[in-house]
């Protein structure tokens, strides 16, 4: 199943309290007795639209009898390293893809791009790579594997020792604030979203191919 980038409003919190991390980082209510644990790590997803790619085998067609090769990211799994000053997230995944015309050993590179973002739109590093398909001689699916990877500043990862405190402070029955969800202090949210990054893979489109996914 393709991964999605979350929306960033109501989520953006979920996006900042998830990831591969160390336990005992930071552990958040989120009320109703959910807690997660916070990461230095990023989340990773794949924007809307740029899980797929199709190609044509004539330029500019977009019909469904010019479809020349279609293709799809799938199974992605991440690792992090974030013992150092330098977090290191990596992205695998796998490309399944299936041909119109099964004639003859074939190889197909796609592109891809793997990008950093902090606080939902920010980009901070953008790389592109290809993945090979090899078709052999009369197949009509193969599939490829790819990886992309990441550095992200833990400094900048890392909330302020003031947001922790707001975030973990116990709080009393009878205090002022005991009733009110820290999270929801927009000083709170804004260091969230400050410390939040993400590694986003996909495939490298077009504008046509961009709006053929969107539209279909």
């Amino acid at each position: 199943m393709t991964l999605r980038r979350p929306i960033f409003s109501a989520l953006i919190l979920m996006a900042a309290l998830a990831g591969c991390s160390r336990e005992g980082d930071l552990i958040v209510d989120q009320g109703v007795g959910i807690s997660a644990v916070r990461s230095a790590c990023p989340a990773v997803g794949i924007p809307d639209f740029t899980g797929d790619i199709t190609t044509f085998r004539t330029a500019g067609a977009s019909t469904a009898d010019q479809i020349d090769v279609v293709a799809a990211i799938t199974n992605v799994r991440s690792t992090c390293s974030d013992a150092g000053a330098k977090v290191y997230s990596e992205a695998r995944f796998d490309v399944l893809a299936r041909r119109t015309d099964t004639r003859g050993a074939r190889t197909v590179e796609l592109p891809f791009f793997s990008t950093v973002l902090q606080g939902g739109s920010a980009v901070q590093a953008k790389r592109i790579g290809t993945v090979t398909i090899a078709f052999a001689d009369g197949a009509e699916r193969a599939q490829g594997i790819a990886r992309a990877g990441a550095f992200v500043d833990r400094a900048s990862a890392t909330l302020p020792d003031d947001i922790r405190e707001k975030i973990t402070r116990r709080r009393k029955a009878g205090d002022p604030d005991a009733a009110l969800d820290p999270l929801a202090d927009p000083q709170v949210r804004a260091a969230l979203n400050r410390a939040t990054f993400e590694l986003l893979i996909g495939f490298q489109l077009t504008q046509q191919q961009l709006a053929y996914n969107a539209t279909r």
